[in-house]
């Protein structure tokens, strides 16, 4: 996915008008991205949201409580301008990013509490996102807390709802091109990104440096306050990890497609770059706790 999305960046930047003209699908783009990942999932993947509620509960308020505050304080430190205010808040308030599972596995990590905190806070977004938004943005820009809502529901919760239906009733036809679906949502995704450097090419020179430090401190604060909170509930090693990349990345792709339909595309900016971004360090960091990983870390789920 970091490369398909760095391609698509460069060709943004580079030549705007090869991707310009995808600006007014991209609901549809994120949504068929749902979709694939729904058709992707398992009615099991929600079991820890029964088993153990109160951790699922835990990780999701530090989610939804420390990454919308960072961008709001790295905002306000960093003197943004409204539009990027907005979307810094907004890469804060958007769900997990379903590549968290990915990092997870990879981080030797606690897959199944990854999954379900995922789970959980894409089912919350559509109340959440606009909540906080609203609550931290309005400030800036007036923020359309209803419209938001919507959108989130018919781009997220309606295509993952539809993919799990869809895999229920034709499980054998889905499990056979199942490896195909997180191509195509990576794909997507950087299509996505890429429309937004488009639609900033002029912009963005001027006020790159601004946005990737931005960008950077976000990132970087969600890992290491992720990675607290676990210590602050004495998860252990694995499920703190797991924590680490739940807060740490989101789902800005989701943002860069709210900003683009309720507010502007210098609000997207920061998500597409977040969510290029956060890729690169949780692959990063995922690598190094994968080689420092003793044996017997975590009591069984």
């Amino acid at each position: 996915m970091m490369l398909w999305v760095i391609i698509a960046g460069i060709v943004g930047f580079y030549c705007p008008s090869a991707l310009v003209f995808l600006k007014p699908h991209m609901e549809w783009l994120f949504a068929a991205t749902m979709l694939g990942i729904g058709a992707a999932m398992n009615a099991e993947d929600f079991l820890p949201l029964i088993r153990k509620p109160q951790r699922v509960l835990f990780g999701s308020l530090a989610q939804f409580v420390i990454m919308p505050a960072l961008g709001f304080l790295v905002a306000k430190s960093l003197r943004f301008p409204p539009d990027l205010a907005l979307g810094l808040i907004l890469v804060g308030a958007t769900p997990g990013a379903m590549a968290s599972n990915v990092i997870s596995y990879l981080a030797k990590a606690d897959v199944a509490y990854s999954v379900a905190l995922t789970s959980t806070s894409t089912l919350l977004a559509p109340l959440l996102t606009p909540a906080i938004t609203f609550a931290l943005g309005n400030a800036y820009i007036r923020v359309p807390f209803w419209p938001m809502f919507k959108s989130i529901v018919i781009m997220v919760i309606l295509p993952l709802l539809a993919g799990l239906a869809l895999k229920r009733l034709f499980r054998t036809h889905i499990e056979r091109v199942k490896p195909v679906f997180p191509a195509i949502s990576s794909l997507f995704i950087a299509l996505i990104c890429g429309v937004v450097v488009a639609l900033n090419a002029d912009y963005l020179a001027g006020v790159s440096m601004l946005i990737f430090a931005a960008v950077f401190l976000h990132n970087a604060l969600g890992l290491i306050l992720g990675y607290g909170a676990g210590i602050l509930y004495r998860f252990d090693l694995k499920r703190r990890r797991t924590l680490a990349f739940e807060v740490g990345m989101q789902n800005a792709g989701l943002g860069a497609v709210l900003a683009l339909k309720h507010f502007s595309p210098q609000a997207a900016l920061p998500n597409a770059l977040f969510a290029t971004w956060c890729i690169v360090t949780a692959s990063i960091l995922a690598e190094y706790w994968s080689r420092k990983t003793p044996q017997n870390t975590g009591e069984p789920a």
